[in-house]
């Protein structure tokens, strides 16, 4: 396996192509996301990772500033830029409440049993938090998480998404047509 690694070593979706820079998305960086699990740029912890790795698969802790007034909801996207695929892997794709206090707990983005005020969309995998699990030694993947405070609510029916829990997240994602108020964004590694 660390072979195949080696052989894609070169080939990863970069930023460019991440949620945040979508035009859709686009507004000003005023919101600062972190994590008491990792820093910016630093490592993410193995229970953050996936189970076949050796994680627990457990979302990280969460927390922001402040939200501007009249959010009416949050978007939360991480992304894996170094994917050897065209595009980054959504590895979770949830909505979020603004009165969750500005914070989310450990496993707050699980499928089974999200935290109160988080409905959790598909990802490139599947339903939630989706952990790390990069190929063996195609060299360190960055997991961006990315906070965008909405005006209005992102709902089931618009034309492209008529079922958000069933939509692909490429399909969510480019339909947003609620003006970014705010957005932050944190970055996490991992390497196998």
């Amino acid at each position: 396996m660390p072979l195949l690694g080696r052989l894609l070593s070169n080939r990863k979706s970069g930023d460019a192509y991440a949620a945040w820079h979508l035009p859709n998305l686009q507004g000003p960086d005023l919101l600062t996301l972190t994590s008491e699990d990792f820093t910016d740029g630093g490592p993410l912890p193995l229970e953050q990772c996936a189970k076949n790795v050796g994680g627990a698969d457990l979302s990280p802790r969460l927390a922001w500033t402040p939200l501007p007034d009249g959010t009416a909801q949050l978007l939360l996207s991480v992304e894996d830029i170094d994917v050897p695929m065209s595009r980054p892997a959504v590895h979770c794709l949830a909505l979020i409440d603004p009165a969750t206090a500005g914070r989310l707990d450990t496993g707050a983005l699980s499928a089974r049993q999200p935290a109160p005020g988080v409905r959790v969309l598909r990802s490139t995998i599947g339903r939630g938090y989706h952990g790390p699990a990069p190929i063996k030694g195609h060299g360190p993947h960055r997991y961006v998480f990315q906070l965008f405070a909405l005006a209005a609510p992102v709902t089931d029916g618009a034309p492209t998404t008529k079922d958000l829990t069933r939509a692909r997240p490429r399909t969510v994602l480019p339909a947003v047509a609620s003006p970014v108020l705010a957005r932050g964004r944190l970055t996490g590694v991992y390497e196998r």
